[in-house]
């Protein structure tokens, strides 16, 4: 209530969030936490046999991952805090008060995580020169895949800690917040699956890196598919102990969390398929009596595509089961703290929200009035005219699409006001019986008048948020 609501009415702040982060996720965990090691062991066994193929090799799949990673990579990082700052700043400002030496800690590991890359890279043609410059450059890969997990481990608590903030909410402090329940689980099962990620685009790269030579290419796939093989049981048993520390509402949340994109039994079938052709490719791989060209070179792109949707789905399940809060138990997912809610029931949203237009509900400003309640209650997961349309949300509720909404308004209000004992994934309302109504005569006018929003607040005055403390 601090900040003027930035939306994207026609995809929705969410949304953005989600393609920007997801991307991020992807090429940070398959390119940097998982494909580093596996490079370096390349390195490795080309220098223990003699072998300046393999090291070209790894050389190669090298080249690829620095320039993906140092250019789409870097810039989704950066789209990260960008979006969630432009559309959730006060989740963005109470992580970063609860994990500020933490995150102070993170960002030195990846200018350190940087400068190996840099390093790693750049210095590979000249450690060819001698043996003990190649010992040393494969020391630099060992510091460097150290680095890309740490800085996946020190994010990771703070997504375990927005899933499940355990006592924190007794001792906020630092040690409280890392130590959060989804923590170790999550880290243990992330770690194998970035290593799955990376075998399979290793495989898939050195099919056609080392097309022209056999012996390199059946050598090194054995080896890759060798511990892509050996690392899937620890992936399944971290993925039981990561279930099982999930929180019971949040398990609810799951079956929801698929059931609303309707593939259920797509998803299944997916995910049969995805770890099928993991394991096969695998053992066609290591396998001796396979031939170097069992496979067809394009049917390693399977394998690919199935680890990287299985990996985007795991995110954006993750991300939806932690509903109604952005902040376990400590704030919702429209940015309301848990503890301030009370007093927004009682008083009012718009009376403390410091960008409103309006902060009270009169018969001449209840569309404005209603205009700014979703702003500030819905529209950090729904839109006017867009994807996850509000309207239509009430339209399939009461007959289907294109239902009038005009005579539904009590309906609706009573629906707004026990939403969360419906559907446990909503949030309870944040405002007054007033505000309900105007928010119900917002809709109803969207519904006759569709796309009439304005999305940036800019005028009003400011009231501070201290406000809501003061007249607790």
């Amino acid at each position: 209530m601090d900040y003027p609501i930035y939306h994207l009415d026609f995809i929705g702040g969410r949304l953005l969030i989600a393609f920007i982060a997801v991307l991020h996720v992807l090429i940070n965990h398959a390119l940097a936490v998982g494909l580093i090691p596996l490079v370096t062991y390349l390195e490795h066994l080309g220098l223990k046999r003699g072998n300046e193929n393999l090291d070209k090799l790894a050389y190669k799949i090298m080249f690829f991952a620095f320039l993906i990673t140092t250019t789409v990579g870097a810039m989704t990082g950066v789209g990260i805090w960008l979006s969630t700052s432009l559309v959730n700043p006060a989740s963005i400002g109470s992580l970063i008060r609860v994990f500020y030496v933490g995150w102070a800690i993170e960002w030195l590991v990846f200018v350190t995580e940087v400068v190996l890359i840099m390093t790693y890279f750049l210095t590979w043609k000249k450690s060819n020169d001698s043996v003990e410059a190649k010992k040393r450059h494969i020391r630099f890969g060992v510091g460097l895949s150290v680095a890309s997990w740490l800085t996946m481990a020190i994010i990771v608590a703070i997504l375990g800690f927005m899933m499940d903030t355990g006592n924190w909410t007794e001792h906020h402090s630092l040690l409280n917040g890392f130590t959060n329940p989804i923590y170790l689980p999550q880290l243990a099962f992330r770690t194998p699956l970035a290593v799955l990620m990376a075998g399979t685009v290793v495989l898939l790269l050195t099919q056609y890196f080392a097309r022209k030579d056999a012996e390199t290419r059946h050598f090194a796939s054995r080896k890759i598919g060798g511990i892509m093989l050996a690392v899937i049981p620890a992936t399944f048993a971290a993925a039981v102990w990561y279930y099982g520390r999930i929180p019971t509402l949040m398990i609810g949340n799951l079956q929801v969390a698929v059931a609303t994109q309707d593939f259920q039994e797509w998803y299944n079938l997916l995910m049969k398929f995805v770890w099928g052709a993991l394991i096969v490719t695998g053992i066609v791989s290591v396998l001796p009596f396979f031939k170097p060209n069992a496979l067809p070179r394009w049917a390693y792109i399977v394998p690919v595509i199935g680890m990287m949707a299985f990996a985007g789905l795991f995110e954006r399940l993750r991300e939806f089961i932690r509903k109604p809060y952005v902040i376990g138990e400590y704030m919702y997912s429209n940015a309301i703290r848990v503890e301030d809610l009370p007093l927004l029931q009682r008083d009012g949203i718009l009376t403390y929200a410091a960008y409103a237009r309006v902060h009270e509900v009169t018969p001449e400003n209840l569309l404005t009035a209603g205009e700014d309640v979703f702003m500030l209650t819905c529209s950090k997961c729904h839109t006017t005219n867009g994807i996850n349309n509000v309207t239509e949300k009430f339209e399939l509720m009461y007959g289907g699409e294109g239902e009038p909404l005009g005579e539904k308004g009590k309906a609706m209000g009573t629906y707004i006001q026990n939403m969360h004992n419906a559907r446990y994934f909503m949030p309870p309302f944040p405002g007054n019986e007033k505000e309900i109504r105007a928010l119900v005569a917002y809709i109803q006018h969207l519904q006759e008048k569709p796309g009439d929003v304005h999305p940036a607040q800019s005028e009003g005055v400011k009231i501070p948020i201290s406000a809501v403390s003061e007249n607790r």
